[in-house]
């Protein structure tokens, strides 16, 4: 992915100098890859563990949160962040300016979609980079569940040593795969301004745990869509350009993030019926539909037929 001297969103909000770390309980209404982290040091939860945890209270029908003991929750914040001053690396900034390329693009992209499609401007959300823990309108978030989109503040949020877990642990390297995460959560921000994200928990007060899931998964799978249209739309981008091999680095990293691949690796089983994001199959499926049709209609997760 050709990136560099790309125009960079003034839309970044870096907050990697303050480092928090707190056992806050988040709140309700994220969207993301929820793709688990490991913490380091002071007795936090690795991401392996995290994994097992999670995964396995939903294979046995048990609520994560009571497990997890407040690590995860609907409720307020049981403790403020500690926070420490930690300057910012030549690395650090590189893959900050990095992301503000990638952000542009996706905004360059919405902008048209938004004016061809509905005639309308599109409001370009913030993303918020941090290391450790981070406050949000959704509540207190540990780099542990990845990244997320809080459509309470309209915030993307991500720890960048995501991106070294993706690919160390996961096999999906590249700043494409990289790409691919932040058009996927910018994907979220599309749906809470249109107003699907709304519909969606509205419907899912109304409908039992299971078909609740099944909403969760098609809102999850269009993300995916949307991310595909944004690498759609790189085709004739003036800030970013395709390579080889780039695609198939969006490819791997959904292959990576599907329920049923965390869950085997997890614990060696795989249990559908606790699906919430969508298989590793589905997942590139919905991707490739947004890039090879390139059409805002075409990533209606909600009335195909087959996912």
């Amino acid at each position: 992915m050709k990136w560099r001297g790309g125009r960079r969103s003034s839309n970044i909000d870096d907050r990697r100098a303050q480092s928090g770390s707190s056992r806050g309980s988040f709140g309700s209404g994220r969207s993301g890859l929820r793709f688990p982290m490991p913490s380091s040091g002071g007795g936090k939860i690795s991401g392996l563990t995290l994994i097992i945890i999670i995964v396995g209270a939903l294979i046995f029908g048990v609520d994560p949160m009571a497990l997890l003991g407040g690590l995860t929750g609907t409720g307020g914040l049981t403790s403020a962040p500690s926070t420490s001053t930690q300057p910012l690396t030549q690395a650090d900034r590189d893959k900050s300016d990095f992301v503000a390329v990638v952000l542009a693009d996706t905004e360059d992209t919405w902008t048209e979609i938004f004016r061809n499609e509905f005639g309308q401007d599109y409001p370009e959300p913030k993303l918020v980079l941090f290391r450790g823990a981070v406050r949000s309108a959704c509540g207190q978030a540990s780099s542990a569940v990845g990244p997320f989109y809080c459509p309470g503040d309209r915030q993307v949020y991500i720890d960048l040593s995501f991106f070294d877990e993706l690919s160390q642990r996961f096999g999906a390297p590249g700043d494409f795969a990289q790409a691919y995460v932040i058009a996927h959560e910018v994907g979220h921000h599309v749906q809470t301004v249109l107003g699907i994200s709304k519909q969606v928990r509205a419907a899912q007060s109304r409908v039992s745990k299971a078909e609740s899931k099944a909403l969760n998964v098609k809102m999850e799978l269009q993300a995916d869509c949307y991310a595909g249209l944004w690498a759609y739309n790189i085709k004739r981008s003036q800030n970013v350009s395709l390579e080889p091999g780039d695609i198939d680095e969006a490819l791997r990293a959904a292959n990576a993030i599907g329920d049923d691949t965390l869950q085997r690796q997890a614990t060696g089983r795989v249990v559908p019926d606790s699906f919430t994001h969508g298989t590793s199959a589905q997942r590139r499926r919905w991707f490739r539909m947004g890039y090879e049709r390139g059409e805002f209609k075409a990533c209606d997760t909600f009335s195909a037929g087959q996912l």
